[in-house]
């Protein structure tokens, strides 16, 4: 497991290109028959991939989470987006297709993923937190994830936001996720940008051809920088930064956000005029 710990945003604003990308970017999660998982210190939220080959991926807990089991004090989101793959937790079974998710909660001591298609594996990303109580396992299939339509033609963000695992519907702890499409010809999210001091989160960028790139904006509103992202990476964004993209063609990307609440709405918008 990589460990990533906390940086400051007077650290931040003194960082070059390769240091935001060290200390913020996730590559390589996905890889053949490989658990890949990076553990932060903001919010201690560990994120990652499990692309089973052959056989089954046993998660398990170990010296960065000092327990018996992965599980034993968090809780777990994960949403498919690759080819049919299955979980088993604790003695039962989940079925996922390409962008279904399932949420499994503290205390669930067995659990391992599979490829139902070896010609075409399934990618399980994954977003765990620390959880202070037990709530029952749940699936949720793309179609059941509770859809918003955002954004114009004009601004070129129209996107639909899923909300898997959130308090209006599947109960948890404190992890929040969803997934979110761009439409053809949008290449925006989050723009207007906001901060949220309460809560981190980490996005994960896919469904881009290999020649596409998105420009993921983060520091300051005042003093913003960006990072380079290619297809199935990810980047984590601390509390107090901004956290918006801009891509060559449209894209869709995982949001999971830990913290101190739960509440979707709560962001601290930022005016334009104050980008710099």
């Amino acid at each position: 497991m990589d460990t990533r710990y906390s940086t400051g945003p007077g650290d931040f604003k003194r960082y070059a290109t390769a240091d935001i990308r060290r200390e913020f970017l996730i590559q390589g999660a996905f890889s053949p028959g490989e658990l890949r998982l990076t553990y932060s210190h903001v919010d201690r939220m560990i994120s990652g991939g499990a692309m089973p080959a052959g056989k089954p991926m046993v998660l398990e807990g170990g010296k960065e989470l000092s327990s018996a089991f992965f599980l034993e004090r968090r809780e777990l989101g994960t949403i498919n987006i690759g080819g049919p793959g299955l979980v088993r937790a604790d003695g039962r079974e989940y079925r996922l297709g390409l962008r279904d998710g399932l949420y499994l909660g503290r205390g669930t001591k067995d659990v391992s993923f599979e490829s139902l298609d070896p010609a075409n594996p399934a990618k399980f990303w994954i977003c765990s937190s620390p959880a202070h109580a037990s709530l029952p396992a749940a699936l949720v299939p793309e179609a059941e994830a509770m859809a918003t339509r955002l954004g114009s033609k004009e601004e070129c963000n129209e996107r639909t936001i899923r909300k898997y695992f959130h308090p209006e519907g599947v109960p948890t702890c404190q992890l929040v996720m969803g997934l979110t499409t761009l439409e053809p010809g949008s290449v925006w999210n989050t723009m207007p940008c906001h901060t949220h001091e309460r809560r981190m989160e980490v996005y994960l960028y896919f469904a881009l051809p290999p020649d596409a790139l998105v420009f993921h904006y983060m520091g300051r509103p005042d003093e913003t920088r960006h990072i380079i992202v290619r297809n199935e990476e990810a980047v984590i964004s601390p509390s107090w930064s901004i956290h918006s993209g801009c891509a060559t063609r449209a894209y869709s990307f995982i949001w999971g956000m830990a913290g101190e609440n739960q509440t979707f709405s709560d962001m601290d918008g930022v005016a334009a005029p104050l980008m710099k």
